[in-house]
């Protein structure tokens, strides 16, 4: 049984006249016939009564529709979706985000998918530093990542979607929380919150260099794997906290953002992999660049 002969066979139970059916399906009527007779040779059963007037389904054939019309909704649905898929309209799309990106980068990201690949489902796994999101993209765990540059591995190309300056986190009660902006200095014997050192984290790169600049190598009194318990321990008056400025987009019960005058700055970026030849993934940067999340890199107006 092939499936033309399903198509076939629809036809003519819809239509209920050979003749109509080879119109509708702009074939001769002998050829459908023989074809119709083919498949109840094939089925062993009779799928129709013919005379001269008229053409009629048996018991056997009406049950042979309900399946023959199942059947070929799904092979029509399946093909529509493969193409949607190779297109870069359909499919799962697995986001990896650092911790601070989830508050402000995020809803952005996911409203926009929503919005122009609407049937894309992301799969989103937060609270990744940079090299947990490298080791990864490299190992086919994710799609897309949203990291902190620069990237160590290789054959993972990336795009900065911005640069955020480092911003203090204090408890409401610390003696920096009334003042308009902190310097890096003013935090030498502080405790300072950070994330894990085995972790590579870029962020604790950014701070150390910004405390080392001001004459001094940030006391670590915690360590931690996300940003919301950073937070909760600044909240809780166990130490201070450097954080990317996205940080501020969440609002925290006892914690108090002050700008930092003099401390660097972090890169954010959209990173994937280099061979990755995925429509989805191509959709997706497509649909970031025309919506402008990508930062306008400087060399391209010289070109």
């Amino acid at each position: 049984m092939e499936l033309r002969h399903l198509r076939y066979f629809v036809a003519v139970a819809e239509t209920r006249h050979f003749g109509r059916a080879a119109e509708n399906l702009h074939m001769a009527q002998p050829p459908l016939s023989q074809a119709i007779r083919q498949l109840e040779a094939d089925l062993g059963v009779e799928l129709f009564t013919r005379t001269t007037r008229q053409v009629a389904l048996t018991g056997a054939g009406e049950v042979f529709r309900t399946d023959a019309v199942r059947i070929l909704q799904s092979v029509d649905e399946a093909t529509t979706r493969v193409r949607r898929f190779a297109k870069g309209a359909e499919g799962i799309l697995r986001l990896g985000l650092t911790g601070t990106a989830c508050y402000r980068q995020l809803p952005e990201i996911a409203r926009l998918v929503k919005e122009e690949m609407p049937g894309v489902a992301l799969e989103i796994h937060t609270e990744l530093l940079t090299p947990a999101q490298e080791l990864a993209l490299t190992e086919n765990r994710l799609d897309v990542g949203m990291l902190r540059p620069p990237v160590r591995q290789e054959g993972i190309a990336c795009r900065e979607v911005a640069r955020e300056p480092l911003v203090l986190a204090v408890p409401e009660d610390h003696w920096l929380s009334e003042a308009e902006a902190a310097e890096v200095g003013q935090l030498r014997h502080e405790n300072f919150i950070m994330y894990a050192v085995n972790s590579r984290s870029v962020v604790n790169d950014a701070v150390t260099r910004s405390c080392l600049a001001a004459g001094y190598y940030p006391h670590c009194a915690h360590d931690v794997t996300e940003t919301s318990t950073a937070l909760a321990l600044v909240a809780a008056g166990l130490g201070i906290a450097l954080l990317p400025d996205s940080v501020r987009s969440v609002s925290r019960d006892g914690v108090v953002f002050k700008p930092v005058r003099d401390a660097e700055t972090v890169g954010l970026a959209l990173a994937w992999r280099e061979n990755d030849a995925s429509p989805l993934l191509e959709t997706l940067i497509g649909v970031l660049e025309t919506h402008g999340v990508f930062v306008p890199d400087p060399a391209a107006g010289d070109r």
